[in-house]
């Protein structure tokens, strides 16, 4: 049993919902999980935790600022464990845009925060127009229009592939691997 830690980063929840159904695996497989949002948990203790995972989601193209400073602050412990990192996003929706090879704003990120975690992993978003505001809605339906999307203004879409989060959830309690690659 790996006592694993699953901190997030959501603009809209959706990124809750992929940790809620990560938690709910690893716990099935018999794994201590604490579920934690990571803006108002920047300085939790990561020692207790055998495995770390962190969440965040794109709008606009970036993560929250706080998840990258978060990384470069707390990389020193992080690279003592165990850790996985996966990006919630629209672009994921497309096949050749749904791995952390492929995904543009994957590969960036990890540009940006200098370090790889030993685990990642892309998983499309949702889209949920009735959700957004109006402004948000409008951008949000330009860029639809642009990249050949859903534009309807009253549609809510999960592209989330929930078969693929749950082997993500599995794999977060496998056995230690050779340590993680760090490029920097």
């Amino acid at each position: 049993m790996s006592r694993i830690l699953i901190l997030y980063s959501t603009v809209d929840g959706h990124t809750v919902h992929i940790c809620e159904r990560l938690k709910q695996v690893a716990e099935r497989d018999g794994h201590a999980v604490t579920l934690a949002e990571l803006k108002s948990n920047l300085g939790l203790d990561l020692a207790p935790f055998d495995r770390v995972a962190i969440g965040a989601s794109i709008r606009y193209g970036r993560h929250r600022p706080y998840v990258a400073a978060f990384l470069r602050a707390r990389r020193e412990i992080l690279e003592r464990k165990e850790c996985a990192f996966f990006t919630v996003n629209i672009v994921a929706r497309k096949p050749e845009k749904n791995a952390p090879e492929t995904n543009p704003y994957m590969r960036k990120f990890l540009k940006q925060i200098g370090w790889r975690p030993g685990t990642l992993a892309v998983f499309a978003g949702k889209l949920d127009y009735p959700r957004y505001t109006f402004w948000d809605r409008q951008v949000i339906r330009f860029i639809m229009l642009l990249t050949r999307g859903p534009t309807d203004p009253s549609a809510i879409v999960d592209f989330t592939d929930w078969r693929k989060v749950e082997a993500f959830a599995q794999s977060l309690g496998v056995a230690p691997r050779a340590a993680p690659v760090n490029r920097g």
